[in-house]
């Protein structure tokens, strides 16, 4: 066997191995979100933290490129960027925290709760664009979502108190 046969055949292995572990690991993963968001109230809140987040980050980015290109109302792109950008932070938070079944959990989805309402106030000015009428709307739903985890997660530490 020649070097090249020898480099190749050590190359497909590698990638087998790859493959497999790739294929094992997202098993793991889809384990992991089973086994934390058996209630469906956690997996609701964990789905909108997730599009959420992704939709604010979408629109941050429009945001800064509207202001980089001096379009439209400076001052509103600068706002609904900086809110587009907290809100994001806040929903990746409630969403690791949910993932892990965190007892502060019911703190971040507050908080969350009250970055989408302000991130979705913003973007509901922006008549003009779809992006951002869709970054409202799915802040409003995270928004809903979130509250209702924190008013189940209080109803909790009332039975248990």
């Amino acid at each position: 066997m020649d070097r090249r046969e020898l480099l190749g055949v050590l190359g497909a292995g590698a990638v087998g191995l790859s493959a497999f572990a790739g294929r094992e690991a997202l098993a793991d993963e889809k384990a992991k979100e089973k086994e934390c968001c058996d209630d469906p109230m956690h997996a609701d809140c964990l789905k909108a933290c997730g599009e959420c987040a992704k939709i604010c980050n979408e629109s941050a980015k429009h945001c800064l490129e509207e202001l980089c290109e001096g379009k439209g109302d400076r001052k509103h792109h600068a706002r609904a960027h900086a809110l587009a950008m907290d809100c994001q932070a806040f929903c990746v938070l409630s969403a690791t925290l949910i993932a892990r079944d965190s007892e502060l959990m019911m703190h971040s989805c507050q908080a969350c709760a009250e970055a989408c309402k302000c991130c979705a106030e913003e973007c509901e000015k922006s008549h003009h664009s779809e992006l951002m009428k869709e970054c409202a709307e799915k802040c409003r739903k995270c928004e809903k979502t979130c509250r209702e985890m924190v008013k189940a997660m209080r109803g909790k530490e009332a039975k248990t108190s």
